[in-house]
């Protein structure tokens, strides 16, 4: 089964994250089928950015998203419909 999850990058102290289509079966930092966007927590404001479209496409195949990336993924469609609304 494919997971949409977090795969750590950067450096000791200052963690960055990719968001990745990988297989569940892979380890975090392993092997992963396509990059879906970014999240760094320590930068203020917009620390995050999402393909939503292949997020969407990733889950019509009956991938499951982890909990941190399926809170991103709500925020970033709340986001998507205000700035659709101004």
């Amino acid at each position: 089964m494919v997971k949409i999850r977090l795969r750590r990058t950067g450096c000791n102290n200052n963690a960055s994250y990719r968001v990745v289509a990988a297989d569940e079966r892979s380890p975090r930092d392993g092997k992963f089928l396509e990059i879906l966007g970014w999240y760094e927590p320590k930068r203020e404001g917009e620390n995050f950015k999402l393909d939503l479209e292949r997020v969407a496409h990733w889950q019509s195949k009956g991938a499951q998203m982890s909990e941190t990336v399926a809170s991103m993924v709500r925020k970033a469609k709340k986001a998507a419909v205000q700035t659709a609304a101004v």
